[in-house]
C-alpha cells in the first residue's frame, strides 16, 4: 500500500470546521470525489452514512475511519481531514474526533484491498503519526505529515512483527 497513490494532495484538508458528524461526512464525500468526477459526492455521502449506521467508525483517541464501497470504482481512494474543533462521532468511549481519514473502495474487495484496509487501521493507530497530523497547520503540512508518518509507522510495525 502506498498512501501517496491512495491520498491525492487535493484530498487532504486541514483546519476544517464541521458542525456535526453528518457535516463532517458531507465534507469528506466531497474530498473523496475530487479526483473522481464521475462519482457523485451525494452517492459517497449516502454510502458513508449507511456504513456509519452499521457501527461507529471511530478507532480511538480522536480518530475516525469512515469508509464505504462504491459500485464501478476501479481502485481505492482516500481523504484526510484535521478538524479545527472535535465533533461527536458517536464513539463508544464518548470521545470526540478531530482526525478523519476517509476511504472509498471498490464494491467487490480483492485480497489486496482488504490488506490495505488492515494496514491503514494499524497506521492510523500510531500515536507518533497522530501527533504529527495534529501539529500540521495547513493542508500541505498535513499531507507531508501523513506520508512521512506512514513510513515510520510501517517501519515500527515491521520491527514489532519480527521481534
Amino acid at each position: 500500500m502506498n498512501l501517496e497513490e491512495l491520498v491525492k494532495p487535493d484530498s487532504v484538508l486541514c483546519n476544517v470546521s464541521a458542525r456535526s458528524k453528518k457535516h463532517c461526512l458531507e465534507i469528506l464525500s466531497e474530498l473523496l470525489t475530487r479526483s473522481n468526477p464521475d462519482i457523485a459526492s451525494e452517492e459517497v455521502f449516502a454510502k458513508l452514512v449507511e456504513r456509519e449506521r452499521l457501527g461507529c467508525t471511530c478507532l480511538e483517541k480522536g480518530i475516525a475511519f469512515p469508509r464505504c464501497r462504491i459500485s464501478g470504482l476501479q481502485s481505492s481512494y482516500a481523504a484526510l481531514m484535521r478538524l479545527t474543533d472535535p465533533v461527536d462521532f458517536d464513539s463508544i468511549s464518548g470521545e470526540s474526533v478531530d482526525l478523519v481519514f476517509g476511504l472509498m473502495v471498490p464494491e467487490h474487495l480483492s485480497d489486496a484491498d482488504n490488506a490495505d484496509v488492515k494496514a491503514l487501521l494499524e497506521i492510523l493507530r500510531d500515536p507518533t503519526l497522530c501527533a504529527r497530523l495534529r501539529a500540521a497547520t495547513n493542508s500541505t503540512d498535513l499531507s507531508a505529515a501523513l506520508l512521512t508518518g506512514q513510513l515510520e509507522a510501517v517501519a515500527k510495525l515491521n520491527i514489532a512483527q519480527r521481534g
